[in-house]
């Protein structure tokens, strides 16, 4: 089995002079990535930490074969019954399933009966308020060949429990008594208002509001291996090959020799990037029409784990356990700002500012070397003459690289052999180590999400949500929005 690779060549300043990393900046850091090194060592090792520090997905490739023939046996039941399954969820209960299903299943599979295999359409909801496109999806389908699979650790989340409640009654009203029959949830495995309602429901008939686990000690960014294996099923995706893939990854990424370990080395000369170089844009952009996905995936796994307001304290407990917590007296603000893209789409777009706008950014590329479907251009006296879209494509990258090298643009690229689910686990992989890597230099925690809490926060307090704290509700009181009229045009 071929492996993933990464080049790194064009981060150096030999080839994009005082905007790359030199060899002496490494060398600096040499004492600072031993350190990280043997952090992480230690509390990967560690199970209470894993699941306390929130670091058990490392632990997701090598799920039990119970948990696979499960999941295996109640998608073959879903695909067997109905013809659309719509799945609610967001962030990486949305981002994690839409990746896998541009990049793993056929172009256009819901448009075209013979693409699917006789396996149902699928539908992505629940991550957004906009009504437009739940009404219309709704009024589109048939309740009774329609199943639902809703995604939520707690049930709370607003975006998708009010997806949840439409669909819920949606399904009440036109697929008949049993209508429960026709959800699944994928929630905590002892406690929320997600599973109470499941576990409610279940006792009175076990074919009703089914449900799986969402693992302790696994953050929803984070969690594509667990909670992704239910889709990854109903589609056809060969779930084991991912998981391998992953496994494999996360086993080669655990080479201590940093300067020889892929993962490692893409946070580090990210790192260095970032604080030497002011490059503060992560530019993520394969050159394959089916990973954009995965790039916005990446877009909220880079922005979520390492935007953090403060640095991260280290109380180590007398068991030799470690909690986190957020150092007030230490604000740092930290943390690249990604943006996904594509070629070569957004070569007509976003490439100018990459090459002519502010040199505050780095460019990672995803390079793909052979297309299962490629296509070769007819002969017509051309320059295209016999070329295929995919020798094309390669071309065009390696253009992209030559014309940021030439304005002295950082960028690197992640070469796949192919898009197989294999490739695909190990490149989620290989994302999910860097970051782990990356913070453990910025020194801050990647793996909590506070500043989201800012905007449930209030419109929890605009709904009146019970249980919410005081000191909370003071907070908004106390700084309310300020809208002048004269500043509203």
């Amino acid at each position: 089995m071929e492996n993933i690779k990464f080049d790194f060549n064009n981060m150096f300043e030999i080839n994009v002079g005082e905007h790359g990393v030199g060899l002496g900046d490494i060398e600096e850091l040499k004492e600072a990535c031993q350190q990280a090194v043997r952090h992480l060592d230690k509390v990967f090792l560690n199970p209470q930490d894993k699941l306390n520090l929130s670091l058990a997905w490392i632990d997701l490739p090598c799920q039990s074969a119970e948990i696979i023939a499960k999941t295996k046996k109640l998608a073959a039941e879903i695909n067997k019954k109905y013809e659309n399954v719509i799945f609610l969820g967001i962030g990486g209960s949305y981002l994690g399933l839409k990746a896998a299903s541009d990049a793993l299943t056929s172009a256009y599979y819901n448009d075209f009966s013979s693409l699917r295999k006789k396996k149902p359409r699928v539908y992505f909801e629940g991550n957004n308020l906009d009504p437009q496109t739940l009404s219309v999806l709704l009024k589109s389908l048939k309740a009774k060949k329609t199943f639902v699979v809703v995604i939520s650790k707690s049930g709370e989340t607003t975006e998708t429990k009010a997806a949840f409640s439409v669909v819920q009654a949606w399904l009440k009203k036109n697929a008949g008594p049993k209508y429960l029959r026709q959800i699944v949830a994928i929630t905590d495995p002892s406690s929320g208002a997600l599973r109470k309602k499941a576990d409610m429901a279940n006792q009175k008939d076990p074919d009703s509001f089914r449900s799986l686990d969402l693992l302790k000690g696994v953050g929803g960014r984070f969690s594509e291996f667990n909670m992704g294996l239910l889709h990854l099923a109903v589609c056809g995706i060969n779930m084991e090959e991912v998981l391998s893939g992953a496994r494999d990854m996360f086993k080669r990424c655990q080479n201590k020799q940093v300067l020889q370990n892929p993962a490692y080395m893409y946070a580090l000369l990210h790192y260095i990037l970032y604080k030497k170089k002011d490059k503060f844009i992560a530019i993520m952009m394969p050159f394959a029409e089916t990973l954009k996905s995965t790039a916005d995936w990446y877009s909220q796994l880079l922005g979520e784990s390492l935007g953090k307001k403060y640095a991260r304290k280290i109380i180590v407990n007398n068991d030799g356990t470690e909690n986190w917590q957020m150092d007030k007296d230490k604000l740092v603000n930290v943390g690249r700002t990604p943006v996904s893209c594509r070629g070569t789409n957004d070569l007509h777009s976003i490439q100018q500012n990459n090459i002519e706008g502010r040199n505050d950014k780095a460019v990672t590329f995803i390079k793909i070397e052979r297309f299962k479907n490629d296509i070769k251009l007819p002969v017509n006296k051309d320059i295209l003459d016999g070329k295929s879209y995919g020798s094309l494509l390669s071309l065009a990258q390696e253009a992209t690289q030559w014309a940021l090298v030439r304005e002295k643009r950082p960028n690197c690229t992640v070469i796949l052999p192919e898009i197989t689910p294999y490739y695909w686990g190990a490149l989620l992989a290989f994302f999910q180590i860097s970051i782990a890597f990356e913070a453990e230099l910025l020194g801050i925690n990647a793996f909590d999400q506070p500043g989201v809490e800012g905007y449930k926060n209030y419109m929890y307090f605009k709904l009146d949500k019970p249980g919410l704290c005081e000191a909370v509700k003071e907070q908004i009181r106390n700084n309310p929005l300020v809208k002048k009229p004269e500043f509203i045009l």
